[in-house]
Order: structure tokens, then C-alpha cells, then sequence
């Protein structure tokens, strides 16, 4: 990239960041994951400045960038649908109950001291494989196995016995961190 177009593409960056961040934000929900989000757009739209000045309209192009970006990683993180053989004799789960274990899960996870925290989010929110969350973190796949408990414990402990909204005596860990098999071997 030339001195002119470096030049064009930062008086872009700083004229249109915070209208862009807002745009980010309205997608994700999260003030973390849209500065996340724009900044990948924005790496993206820099590599092909050159392309994208010419037709008069960086903003929608980065935009676009956001929202298909945004569309990748809500795919990559929703969850499949499970066969049953029976159908549940209830309508469904309370939205605001479900809503309210997942910001109480949310809180305890924040309590949790980071190399724990790094292996749930890595082992059970990204889907990572024992060994690809060793890998991640730079430790032995028995040290994740070992965080990884001891995480769950201390949430245990945290959260109690009971699901806030939900059933009595119902573990909110194990409602929303599944449990893996009990093989000892990393699952993909």
C-alpha cells in the first residue's frame, strides 16, 4: 500500500471507529466482541483498501465485513439440535430463568482465577479438545484435565445447589457445562 491510500485509510479508521464500534455492538451484544469484531473488519478492509477506496463507499463494505463476520461466529457457537424419543410434557424453559443462569454462571466464571477460567472457556465455550486447549495454553493435557475439575468444584461451590429461576436441586454447572465421557480420553 501506497503513502496516499495508508493515509486515506487511516483518516477512515479514526473518522469512522466509533460509528462503526456502535454498528459492532448492536451485532454482538457485547462491548468486548464488537471492538473484536470491528477490529478483524477493519484488518480485513486494510488489506483490500485499495479495492474498496475506488468505490466510494468503505463504510458499507466494512459493515458488510462485520456482519458476515458476526454471522460465521454465531454458526460456529450455536447448538445443534437433539433428538429425543419422547416429546417433554412441558411448553419449554423459562427465558428469563434461562437468561438469569447464565448471568449467574457468568459472575462465578469472572470469580475464578484466569488459568481456570482460560480452560473452561477454552474446553467447554470453544469446544476445544483436551489436548488443543493443552495446546492453547501451553501446559500438559493433564494439567487441563486437573483445571478443568477444579474448576467445575469451585463453580459448584459458587453457585450452590440450586439453579436461580430453575428447579430445586438442580446444578446449574451441569445444565449449562456439559458433562464429558468418562473414557479419559480428550473429546473433538
Amino acid at each position: 500500500m501506497n503513502a496516499q491510500s495508508e493515509a486515506e485509510f487511516r483518516e477512515f479508521y479514526s473518522n469512522r471507529w466509533h460509528r462503526l464500534l456502535r454498528t459492532a455492538y448492536l451485532l454482538t451484544g457485547d462491548h468486548g466482541r464488537a471492538e473484536e469484531l470491528l477490529q478483524s473488519a477493519m484488518m480485513r478492509a486494510y488489506r483490500h483498501w485499495r479495492r474498496i477506496e475506488r468505490t466510494d463507499a468503505p463504510e458499507v463494505y466494512v459493515r458488510r465485513i462485520m456482519v458476515n463476520l458476526s454471522i460465521t461466529w454465531w454458526r460456529r457457537r450455536r447448538v445443534p439440535e437433539v433428538l429425543t424419543g419422547s416429546v417433554p410434557e412441558y411448553g419449554g424453559a423459562d427465558g428469563q430463568a434461562a437468561h438469569a443462569q447464565r448471568d449467574e454462571l457468568a459472575r462465578a466464571v469472572r470469580k475464578l482465577p484466569p488459568r481456570m477460567r482460560a480452560v473452561l472457556v477454552l474446553r467447554y465455550f470453544e469446544d476445544l479438545s483436551e489436548a488443543d486447549t493443552a495446546h492453547a495454553l501451553g501446559c500438559s493435557v493433564g494439567t487441563v484435565k486437573s483445571q478443568s475439575h477444579a474448576a467445575i468444584r469451585h463453580l459448584r461451590t459458587l453457585l450452590g445447589p440450586e439453579v436461580p429461576g430453575g428447579a430445586e436441586g438442580t446444578d446449574p454447572v451441569s445444565t449449562l457445562i456439559p458433562r464429558q465421557p468418562a473414557t479419559g480420553r480428550s473429546t473433538p
